[in-house]
């Protein structure tokens, strides 16, 4: 099923490492742009190769990443390895701390009809495009994406216990996090994971826009190279592979905001919401996370001046017309798409993934904020999803709408980076592990 290989990463400078808080940052699709600015300002961040300025930011990348390479910014570890990540988190009002065990590693890319590696969300196609110019102007994959297997055995945790005992970095991230990575460099335990995860299917947690832009990559590649062999760099991605079946996943509803929409009114959004839900006002906006908390098909409505709580009725599901099996009709993310923003708001499912009325957010105050100030014209409130939705949805062979699921915490930038330059990526003669 899924193949995995070790492979060298290249990492900062050991002179520089003492230093490694202040060069992580968040990933490129969450770090906001007022962090951005305050990282821009140290020039050995990772921030100047996963979202480097404009213009020609692609080409900024590039020719920083030459110049860090040949002044020893950073450098390629000799021996191949399986990287341990491991996240320590807690979250607010939870009383128990957790800890997110996972390895980082090369994965053979697979079209998603082969069924090795699958998706359970839409993808936004300019974030794909973003992705796409950055690894073929630098070869270099900045960060890896989420992936997620399952072992009921936990065959795999003894040796990253072992491993992170003896951690290269550690540092608290911007989310609050521990952020510990480890290597293993032993040949037989590397194996180990290698046998393993060829026995799973891998589910895309995180970074579906990065391992999309591999894959455009891996097809342009293969059509141009007449010697493509299947081993080549450019066959391989960059992924931080987790276990479903531990106690350490945490996924946090990603709430949506409207903005700009013409013709808005919010008593006639209502009316055509009646036929099909049951509403009740919310004196306290505030309240409206907890209220929804735990009850299937229900969300929150936050306009400037109310709040509504809305519930479908159950016998209007049979209302959704969107050509989708059961798995996911019942989703609380497809009934908001479907009879909020499209039936009520009046934006076609098929116009949603590129909607500029559309925005994300999983900050529930973020959302109150926004709306309170003006910024927007409409919060809908949701609950999270469960992982055994993602894997009914992802087994079902369909998707979910894009931005559906926030795996918390999220990884960091700056740790490692893996090059899939041929000369950087294939392993030295006296490697085991040589393709």
């Amino acid at each position: 099923m899924a193949q995995i290989i070790p492979f060298r990463a290249w990492r900062y400078n050991p002179q520089l490492t003492p230093y490694i808080d202040d060069l992580t940052s968040p990933l490129f699709d969450v770090v906001s742009e007022k962090q951005r600015k305050a990282l821009y300002q140290n020039p050995h961040n990772s921030i100047h190769l996963s979202v480097p300025r404009p213009p020609d930011a692609a080409e900024r990348a590039a020719l920083l990443l030459e110049a860090w390479k040949k002044t020893g910014v950073i450098l390629q570890d000799a021996l191949p390895g399986i990287y341990v990540y491991y996240q320590y988190f807690k979250l607010a009002g939870a009383p128990n701390a957790n800890v997110r065990k996972g390895f980082i590693c090369h994965i053979r890319i697979h079209e998603f009809d082969e069924g090795k590696i699958l998706r359970h969300e839409n993808t936004i196609p300019k974030a794909v495009n973003d992705r796409i110019e950055l690894l073929e102007k630098t070869e270099l994959q900045v960060s890896p994406t989420h992936g997620l297997y399952t072992d009921s055995d936990f065959e795999l945790e003894k040796y990253m216990d072992q491993a992170i005992l003896n951690p290269i970095y550690e540092t608290e991230d911007y989310q609050g996090v521990r952020d510990v990575l480890a290597v293993i460099h032993d040949a037989e335990v590397i194996k180990k994971f290698i046998r393993k995860l060829d026995e799973k299917t891998v589910i895309l947690a995180d970074g579906h826009h990065r391992y999309e832009g591999s894959l455009y990559h891996k097809r342009k590649q293969q059509k141009e190279n007449p010697e493509h062999t299947g081993n080549e760099g450019y066959n391989f991605h960059l992924m931080y592979l987790t276990n479903t079946e531990a106690d350490d996943l945490r996924i946090l509803p990603t709430h949506r905001l409207i903005r700009n929409l013409k013709d808005f009114d919010e008593q006639a959004i209502m009316k055509k919401l009646e036929p099909n839900f049951i509403i009740k006002p919310v004196e306290d906006s505030d309240t409206l996370n907890e209220i929804i908390a735990g009850k299937q098909w229900a969300f929150g409505l936050m306009f400037r001046d109310n709040a509504y709580k809305v519930r479908l009725k159950p016998e209007a599901i049979k209302n959704l017309r969107w050509h989708f099996p059961d798995e996911v009709k019942q989703l609380d993310l497809t009934v908001m798409h479907y009879f909020i923003i499209e039936q009520a708001l009046g934006i076609p499912g098929k116009e949603q993934r590129q909607s500029e009325n559309i925005e994300f957010d999983r900050s529930f105050s973020d959302c109150l904020k926004r709306v309170l100030q003006g910024e927007s014209q409409l919060a809908i409130i949701t609950n999270e999803v469960s992982i055994e939705e993602v894997k009914k949805v992802c087994y079902s062979g369909f998707t979910m709408p894009q931005k559906s699921t926030y795996f918390y915490p999220k990884v960091i930038c700056g740790f490692l980076f893996s090059s899939i330059k041929e000369k950087e990526f294939q392993e030295p003669a006296y490697s085991p592990f040589a393709l």
